[in-house]
């Protein structure tokens, strides 16, 4: 489904005011792909105030669309949608040579195939508090078992069950990466009075670092902060969950293929785990951010995690505040202007 800004055609470019000082100077023209209703108005508001022309499409950028870049050497994209090696070369055909995704991940284009066609790629840093609050609240559900309780209350059944909540204080939380994102959770863990527990190769926040295996021994729940990459792929498999304090609780903002799902699901299903709260989920691509519900749900494991009472799912969700977007769309257009005066003889 496209989305069309009021009064603009999609691909025409429309030239935002420029501020006095450098009305002289030509401005930098910028292709906005992926553009949903909700980041438009914002777009337009920043590059006014950035003084660029901003070429805005609803559609993902594809091979197909490459040309609505050419003459500029600069795109935004968004995540929601994988980006392939051909889109890439023909972005760099056009012109491209710098990609500024408007997410923290890079796992949807391969980085070193832009690199080898000449296009540089960088993310955007948004509110770490978006996803660290979401985080706490996705704990805080699944210890007190809210799913249940909101299915329950919403037929009617008011009763208490045998299934009782936890309190974090009596806790022990270990947090997975403790960037901006991990930090913040365990500044917010802080106030809960629980025991934390932290695992990252680059230790920074000032909280207790043990070894992986460690943390996973002895957190009542686990939260995962790391980014995607070849040694974090099913960070959390088979064995690993073996490990893991039985009734153990995992919370997962991060990355879905950080947790190998069929293990997940085994141990779920074997009451080896307490529960899961997910917020991303390996192979949510094609479902989440779509509208499925006239549609099958393809994906077994999906579909078994809905059923089990203790186990959450919203879909890829944690960033989207209102601060987040707004950083994610100035940081964005402030990236392709710092790469353009880095390069300005190129």
């Amino acid at each position: 489904m496209s989305y069309r800004e009021p009064a603009r055609t999609v691909g025409r470019r429309t030239r935002s005011p420029a501020p006095s000082s450098s009305s002289a100077a030509p401005a930098t023209g910028i292709t906005i792909y992926g553009c949903g209703p909700d980041e438009a108005p914002v777009f337009r508001e920043m590059a006014s105030r950035f003084g660029v022309v901003t070429t805005v499409t609803a559609a993902p950028v594809s091979e197909a669309n490459a040309g609505l870049a050419s003459g500029n050497r600069c795109v935004s994209i968004g995540h929601k949608t994988r980006v392939t090696n051909s889109t890439l070369l023909a972005l760099s055909d056009v012109g491209v040579r710098y990609i500024s995704t408007r997410s923290i991940g890079y796992n949807h284009l391969d980085v070193n195939y832009a690199a080898s066609v000449g296009i540089s790629v960088e993310n955007v840093s948004y509110s770490p508090d978006s996803v660290a609050d979401y985080t706490l609240m996705l704990m805080l559900m699944a210890v007190r078992n809210a799913k249940s309780v909101i299915r329950r209350v919403d037929v009617h059944d008011y009763r208490l069950t045998e299934v009782r909540g936890k309190e974090l204080r009596d806790l022990t939380v270990g947090v997975i990466g403790t960037g901006r994102i991990g930090a913040a959770v365990v500044d917010r863990l802080r106030g809960f009075g629980c025991r934390i527990l932290a695992c990252d190769n680059r230790p920074k926040a000032p909280v207790d670092y043990v070894p992986l295996d460690e943390l996973l021994r002895r957190s009542d729940i686990v939260t995962l902060h790391t980014p995607l990459t070849a040694d974090t792929h099913h960070l959390l498999d088979h064995q690993r969950i073996e490990q893991m304090k039985r009734g153990a609780f995992i919370i997962n903002t991060g990355r879905g293929a950080l947790v190998d799902t069929e293990a997940l699901v085994s141990a779920l299903d074997s009451g080896r785990l307490g529960g899961a709260a997910l917020d991303v989920l390996e192979g949510e691509e094609g479902t989440f951010y779509a509208d499925c519900r006239d549609k099958p749900i393809t994906s077994k494991p999906l579909l078994r995690l809905h059923e089990m009472p203790n186990v959450l799912i919203s879909p890829h969700t944690a960033y989207y505040t209102d601060h987040a977007l707004r950083d994610t769309v100035e940081n964005s257009l402030a990236n392709c202007l710092k790469f353009e005066s880095r390069n300005q003889h190129g």
